[in-house]
C-alpha cells in the first residue's frame, strides 16, 4: 500500500473505496440521468443554467472513474470528486433561492456518498462539511428568507441524516458480513477466517501422529510499483493470476490462503521440510514464468516446518515471516527457508492457538 492516510490508514479501507467506486457506478449513471432528466423537465422555472453545473458535476465524476484505478491515492481522488459535487449543489441551492430553493435535498447525495465509501470518522465529517455547506448556501444567503420559512431548510437537513445514516447502516452490515466471509472476494481463495478452524485440525492431527507440518508465507515483490505504474485495476488483476498459478500448482490437500495485499499463506500438512523447499521453489518458478497480465512479476517465500507436538501457528508464522524478510533482503525473488523446529518446550493446546496476523511487507 502507499502509505496510509487520514481517509484510509488500512489497505482495507482503501480497497473499499475502490470497489465501492466499481460497485455504484451504473447506480451512479442511472442517478444521474435522473436528476439531468429533472432540471431539464424543470428548467422553465429554474432557469437553463442548472443544465451548466449538472455538467460540470458530470465531468467531475468520469474524471474520478479514468484516476481512481490508476492512483496511488485513490481514497483522494473520491474525496476530492465528492467535495466538488458538494460545492456544485450548494452552488445550485444559493442561486436557486436559498432556503426555498428546489435543490435544496439534493445536498444529501454526496453526502450518502462518503457514507458507502469511508469509514466512521470520516462520514461524521463529510456529513459536518454538507450542513456547513447547506447552511452557507441557504441561511448565508437568504437569511430573512430561512427566518420566515425554515420548514423546507428542517426538512432538508432531516433528510440528510437520515439518508446518511441508513446508508451507514446498510454498508457496515455489508462489511461485517465480508468478515464473516471465507472466501477472498478477489482471488477466489481461502482467507484467514477459514485458516483458524482448519489449522486447529491439522494441529491435533499432527500432535497424534508426530507428522510435521510446513508454513510457506509468500509475498509479491515490489507490488506497490506495480499499483503505482499500472493501477490498481491492474494490480488486483495480476493478484488473481498469482492466486490462479498458486493454486493450480498445489495439490488438493495443499492450502493456500490470501491473508491481505499481496502475502499469501500456504499451509503443507505431513510435508517434510525438504519437500516444502521444493514447492516454493516450483512455486517461485512458475510465477516468474506466467508473467501476471504480462507484467514482470516475482515473489519471496519464507518456509518453517515443525512435527508433531512443536506444531504451534505462532511459532510457525513468526519463523516464516523472519525467513521472507531474510529472502526480501537478500534481493527477492527467491525462497529461503528456517531451520526445522525442535525445541521441547511445551506448547499451547490447538484450541488456543491465536493465529497472529502478519505484519504487512515492505515489497
Amino acid at each position: 500500500m502507499s502509505g496510509g492516510s487520514w481517509l484510509c490508514p488500512t489497505e482495507l479501507d482503501r480497497n473499499r473505496v475502490v470497489d465501492a467506486n466499481d460497485r455504484v457506478r451504473t447506480i451512479r449513471r442511472v442517478g444521474s440521468g435522473a436528476v439531468g432528466a429533472a432540471l431539464i423537465i424543470s428548467a422553465p422555472w429554474i432557469g437553463w443554467w442548472t443544465l451548466i453545473l449538472f455538467a460540470l458535476s458530470a465531468l467531475n465524476f468520469a474524471v474520478v472513474d479514468r484516476r481512481i484505478g490508476k492512483s496511488p491515492h485513490p481514497e483522494r481522488v473520491s474525496a476530492i470528486a465528492i467535495v466538488v459535487t458538494m460545492l456544485i449543489i450548494g452552488a445550485g441551492v444559493a442561486l436557486s433561492g436559498g432556503p426555498r430553493s428546489p435543490v435544496l435535498p439534493w445536498m444529501v447525495l454526496p453526502a450518502g456518498m462518503v457514507a458507502a465509501r469511508f469509514r466512521p470518522r470520516v462520514v461524521i465529517a463529510a456529513l459536518v462539511l454538507t450542513i456547513l455547506i447547506t447552511l452557507v448556501a441557504s441561511v448565508g444567503v437568504h437569511p430573512q428568507w430561512a427566518i420566515d420559512d425554515p420548514v423546507s431548510l428542517i426538512a432538508a437537513l432531516a433528510l440528510l441524516a437520515g439518508v446518511v445514516s441508513i446508508v451507514w447502516a446498510l454498508q457496515a452490515a455489508e462489511l461485517h458480513h465480508r468478515d464473516e466471509a471465507i472466501l477472498d472476494p478477489l482471488t477466489g481463495l481461502l482467507n484467514r477466517h477459514a485458516l483458524v478452524p482448519r489449522f486447529i485440525e491439522i494441529t491435533h492431527q499432527a500432535r497424534l501422529t508426530g507428522q510435521p507440518v510446513c508454513l510457506v508465507l509468500c509475498d509479491v515483490d515490489c507490488f506497490k510499483e506495480v499499483n503505482d505504474e499500472h493501477g490498481h485495476d491492474r494490480g488486483d488483476a495480476a493478484l488473481r493470476d498469482v492466486a490462479y498459478e498458486l493454486r493450480k500448482r498445489l495439490r488438493s490437500f495443499e492450502l493456500v490462503y490470501r491473508l491481505g495485499g499481496e502475502e499469501f499463506l500456504i499451509v503443507l500438512p505431513g510435508i517434510e521440510l525438504s519437500a516444502a523447499k521444493a514447492t516454493a521453489e516450483r512455486l517461485r518458478a512458475a510465477i516468474e514464468q506466467a508473467r501476471p497480465t504480462g507484467i514482470p512479476i516475482t515473489i519471496s517465500l519464507g518456509v518453517s516446518a515443525a512435527r508433531g507436538a512443536q506444531v504451534d501457528y505462532d511459532t510457525l508464522f513468526k519463523a516464516a515471516d523472519e525467513a521472507l524478510y531474510e529472502a526480501k533482503h537478500m534481493g527477492r525473488n527467491r525462497v529461503i527457508a528456517a531451520p526445522e523446529l525442535l525445541s521441547t518446550e511445551a506448547q499451547a493446546p490447538p484450541e488456543k492457538t491465536s493465529l497472529a496476523l502478519a505484519p504487512q511487507l515492505v515489497g
